[in-house]
């Protein structure tokens, strides 16, 4: 891969987009490399947890505007409407394969986190941002709507509606002072802090079971869309009896009788 680039440590894998010279813009090059990476990873059990971030100036200045790049071959042979269908489809894609992720995802943000940008950090599970980061959902300053690429799902479901309302219809940049005092973000650290504090935010997470994680994300999630308490206690009820036969339960309780870490049983 040319614009992404994947490190692993201690069951933490930073992946980085990487094409400082276009801000790190969701190219089809960008967006290919970061779908086969995330794929990857997907499928590695050693990995507990992704974050995500981007060098250079900053996180992700969203869509590439430029027009610098030759026509992915998905796009080729169509017309106008598949061919603006086929480049919509594709970026927000790697929306989903971030959100659907089984290990959770933090973002670590500098800087720009603008348009598609912002729709990557929203999909992560959780959000990290240097104090000199700034986010808008800009979809609406080009002439389109801002609901795109999940925006509109994730976004209200952070914040508020009566906040993301606000920003959709403006399009106006926010930064991280507002976008913490208003419930986007988990931390709000300096740059030389950024990508560490991300990885100290993992690792308590997966300091917990792969059980544990693996089906807290799964449930919160689906649950965030249950139609009904009832409908989301169902869900719970099952995660938990499910959660007996792994063992862990015992562990943990072993555990804290001897004053020591549990060593968790895979799933």
């Amino acid at each position: 891969m040319e614009l992404v680039r994947v490190s692993s440590n201690d069951g933490i894998t930073v992946v980085t987009m990487d094409d400082v010279t276009r801000y790190n813009a969701l190219s089809s090059q960008m967006v290919s490399e970061l779908l086969e990476a995330l794929g990857t990873i997907a499928r590695d059990r050693t990995i507990r947890a992704v974050v995500l971030t981007g060098a250079g100036r900053g996180f992700c200045a969203g869509a590439n505007l430029a027009g610098d790049e030759e026509l992915p071959d998905f796009a080729r042979d169509r017309g106008p409407v598949g061919l603006v269908q086929g480049i919509q489809e594709h970026i927000a894609s790697v929306v989903l394969a971030i959100h659907e992720l089984p290990q959770p995802v933090v973002a670590a943000v500098h800087g720009a986190a603008v348009g598609g940008g912002l729709a990557l950090a929203l999909a992560s599970d959780l959000r990290v941002a240097s104090d000199d980061a700034f986010f808008a959902s800009q979809f609406i300053r080009v002439g389109l709507s801002s609901c795109d690429v999940g925006t509109s799902y994730f976004l209200p479901r952070l914040v508020g509606p009566t906040h993301a309302v606000e920003l959709m219809l403006t399009g106006r940049r926010f930064d991280a002072a507002e976008a913490d005092r208003i419930g986007l973000l988990n931390r709000v650290v300096s740059r030389d802090e950024l990508v560490d504090t991300a990885r100290e935010l993992a690792c308590e997470v997966i300091a917990n079971s792969e059980f544990g994680v693996y089906m807290t994300k799964l449930g919160f999630w689906a649950n965030l869309d249950a139609p009904s308490l009832r409908h989301a206690m169902e869900l719970e009820n099952r995660t938990q009896v499910l959660g007996t036969f792994t063992g862990n339960m015992t562990e943990a309780s072993k555990a804290f009788v001897e004053k020591r870490d549990p060593t968790w049983k895979p799933m």
